[in-house]
Protein backbone atom coordinates (compact mmCIF):
# COMPACT_ATOMS: atom_id res chain seq x y z
CA UNK A 1 0.00 0.00 0.00
CA UNK A 2 1.36 3.34 -0.71
CA UNK A 3 0.74 6.28 1.61
CA UNK A 4 2.63 9.31 -1.08
CA UNK A 5 2.71 10.05 -4.81
CA UNK A 6 4.99 11.42 -6.72
CA UNK A 7 3.72 13.19 -9.90
CA UNK A 8 7.46 13.25 -11.90
CA UNK A 9 11.22 11.98 -11.25
CA UNK A 10 12.25 15.27 -10.69
CA UNK A 11 10.19 16.20 -7.75
CA UNK A 12 11.43 16.27 -4.32
CA UNK A 13 8.04 16.35 -2.62
CA UNK A 14 5.33 13.40 -2.12
CA UNK A 15 1.41 14.15 -2.09
CA UNK A 16 0.11 12.27 0.81
CA UNK A 17 -2.68 9.97 -0.85
CA UNK A 18 -4.10 9.14 2.83
CA UNK A 19 -3.29 10.98 6.26
CA UNK A 20 0.22 9.97 7.47
CA UNK A 21 0.70 9.85 10.99
CA UNK A 22 4.44 11.43 12.80
CA UNK A 23 6.55 8.23 13.29
CA UNK A 24 5.60 6.36 10.22
CA UNK A 25 7.17 4.94 7.74
CA UNK A 26 5.08 6.33 4.72
CA UNK A 27 5.65 4.48 1.80
CA UNK A 28 5.86 6.36 -1.75
CA UNK A 29 5.46 5.62 -5.68
CA UNK A 30 6.36 7.47 -8.75
CA UNK A 31 3.18 7.82 -10.83
CA UNK A 32 4.63 6.59 -13.85
CA UNK A 33 5.28 3.17 -11.76
CA UNK A 34 7.65 2.36 -9.67
CA UNK A 35 8.63 2.50 -5.91
CA UNK A 36 10.17 5.96 -5.05
CA UNK A 37 10.81 5.51 -1.33
CA UNK A 38 10.25 5.05 2.40
CA UNK A 39 10.55 7.76 4.72
CA UNK A 40 10.10 8.28 8.59
CA UNK A 41 7.47 10.70 8.88
CA UNK A 42 8.53 13.66 11.58
CA UNK A 43 4.91 15.33 11.14
CA UNK A 44 1.49 14.54 10.11
CA UNK A 45 0.68 14.85 6.83
CA UNK A 46 -2.78 15.25 5.86
CA UNK A 47 -4.46 13.58 3.07
CA UNK A 48 -3.97 16.01 -0.24
CA UNK A 49 -0.82 17.63 1.67
CA UNK A 50 3.34 17.99 0.59
CA UNK A 51 5.67 15.61 2.65
CA UNK A 52 9.32 16.77 2.14
CA UNK A 53 11.78 13.60 0.58
CA UNK A 54 15.01 15.34 1.43
CA UNK A 55 15.74 17.95 3.78
CA UNK A 56 15.56 21.76 2.39
CA UNK A 57 17.39 25.02 3.82
CA UNK A 58 15.93 28.41 3.63
CA UNK A 59 16.02 29.49 -0.01
CA UNK A 60 16.13 26.01 -1.74
CA UNK A 61 13.48 25.60 -4.34
CA UNK A 62 10.18 23.28 -4.14
CA UNK A 63 9.46 20.74 -7.11
CA UNK A 64 6.05 19.21 -8.02
CA UNK A 65 5.20 17.78 -11.12
CA UNK A 66 8.39 18.15 -12.54
CA UNK A 67 7.80 21.98 -11.90
CA UNK A 68 9.09 24.99 -9.19
CA UNK A 69 6.24 25.42 -7.40
CA UNK A 70 8.33 27.97 -5.07
CA UNK A 71 10.76 28.49 -2.36
CA UNK A 72 11.52 27.32 1.37
CA UNK A 73 11.29 30.10 3.53
CA UNK A 74 11.84 27.88 7.02
CA UNK A 75 14.18 24.90 6.97
CA UNK A 76 12.22 21.88 6.43
CA UNK A 77 13.44 18.01 7.03
CA UNK A 78 12.88 15.07 5.45
CA UNK A 79 9.74 13.50 6.46
CA UNK A 80 7.70 17.12 7.50
CA UNK A 81 4.86 18.34 5.98
CA UNK A 82 5.90 20.74 3.29
CA UNK A 83 2.64 23.75 3.06
CA UNK A 84 2.08 27.46 3.42
CA UNK A 85 3.99 27.44 6.79
CA UNK A 86 7.89 27.18 5.24
CA UNK A 87 6.79 27.67 1.49
CA UNK A 88 6.30 30.54 -0.35
CA UNK A 89 5.77 31.53 -4.38
CA UNK A 90 8.34 32.82 -5.81
CA UNK A 91 5.92 35.33 -7.49
CA UNK A 92 5.53 37.79 -4.81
Amino acid sequence: MRDFVVHDRRDNVGVAVADIQPGQTAKGELLSGGAVAEILTRQAIPLGHKVALRDFAVGDTVVKYGEDIGKVVAAIRQGEHVHVHNLKTKRW
